[in-house]
């Protein structure tokens, strides 16, 4: 029994595995302030899971807004440093709107970025840390990969203006083979629904797209993706699919991007992919990944497998020696089990055993 992982919520007991994951992978921990000038996200707010977001005047009359992000802070607060890659974690707290109240809330945000000279290693090892993560949470899990570079070669060839365009990689994030015919009568859309229709293992499905990617940018694209798939599968990677529905705003993700699931929860967990675009818009020459774990999600899972709140529940009265009762509930604790005094019982509080301390001691209360 170990009573301090015991005594965390599902959420906490997750980002405590998680910090020591990243930190075992030479992941250093980084620390923002709560507030940043409202510009920063004003600029980006595609880039956003929410576009709502709270602000305030500072006193020097500035607009600040409290971080609904960390991604777009870390890029603001790090130095580019050439030839070299930054491996940085994350535990700060976002404000937006939640996705389960649809209310702004304060969530606890997890997750890890490599900027700087990323190579195929540190992809993978970023892609390998979020299946992982989801591992440490549910084995059960599933990472879904999809690659920006395949999604937009396929697209661009067939000629479409930028509304047309738009609407067309929309309906593949929805699987909507039928909306791309109605937006592209005029148009042979079969490598779009090939890859509509592409998802699952991924040896199964880059094969089955391999005739559908003759231009260069497509299979070098494609390419890639094999490559990660086949590195991730060598290290025990087992629950990761190939799934193009995987579609985030191409204005900022370019290459690998992905979308982590567990069980018990409808919606994505982790999101994450290759930002480069995104370092050139903030005026980095450089390339980034990461991911970021939303943890307001993980409430959904608080049901407490722990069939009580606390294993010794104590009672005492007005007589008791109070000196004595410290004593004798420091000795409880010290034994490794929780326990709690107090003068009634709580119809709502969940013991396993019932003590009560009067002159003698200690004694069985039931």
């Amino acid at each position: 029994m170990n009573p301090v992982n015991d005594s965390l919520k599902p959420e906490e007991r997750v980002l405590y595995a998680l910090r020591g994951l990243y930190q075992r992978y030479g992941y250093s921990q980084f620390k923002m302030s709560k507030f940043e000038e409202y510009d920063l996200y004003a600029g980006n707010k595609d880039f956003l899971v929410s576009d709502g977001i709270i602000t305030f005047t500072d006193t020097d009359g500035r607009l600040m807004a409290l971080k609904p992000d960390v991604t777009l802070s870390i890029i603001k607060n790090t130095r580019q440093m050439p030839g070299s890659v930054q491996k940085l974690y994350y535990n700060e707290n976002v404000y937006r709107v939640s996705g389960s109240t649809r209310c702004f809330k304060e969530i606890m945000q997890t997750g890890l970025e490599c900027i700087g000279d990323v190579d195929l290693y540190n992809l993978c090892e970023v892609i390998s840390l979020a299946a992982e993560s989801l591992k440490s949470i549910d084995p059960g899990y599933v990472l879904d990969l999809s690659h920006m570079g395949v999604v937009s070669a396929l697209v661009d060839a067939l000629g479409l203006d930028a509304e047309r365009r738009a609407a067309v990689i929309a309906c593949i994030g929805e699987k909507n083979g039928d909306g791309v015919r109605r937006l592209c009568p005029d148009k042979d859309v079969s490598g779009i629904l090939a890859l509509i229709a592409a998802h699952g293992p991924a040896d199964r499905v880059i094969e089955a797209l391999r005739p559908w990617c003759a231009g260069d940018d497509a299979r070098q694209a494609l390419d890639e993706l094999a490559r990660v798939t086949d590195v991730l599968a060598a290290n025990g990677c087992d629950g990761v699919r190939v799934d193009f529905s995987i579609v985030n705003d191409m204005n900022y993700y370019n290459g690998i991007v992905f979308m982590g699931y567990i069980n018990g929860i409808p919606a994505g967990v982790l999101s994450g992919g290759q930002y480069d675009k995104l370092m050139r818009r903030m005026g980095r020459d450089c390339r980034a990944v990461g991911f970021a774990i939303y943890m307001d999600q993980l409430e959904r899972l608080r049901d407490d497998p722990r069939p009580y709140d606390v294993d010794t529940l104590v009672l005492y009265d007005d007589r008791a020696d109070i000196a004595a009762l410290t004593k004798a509930v420091g000795a409880l604790a010290r034994q490794g089990v929780s326990v709690r005094a107090q003068k009634a019982v709580d119809g709502k509080l969940r013991y396993r055993r019932l003590l009560r301390f009067s002159e003698g001691g200690i004694a069985d209360g039931e």
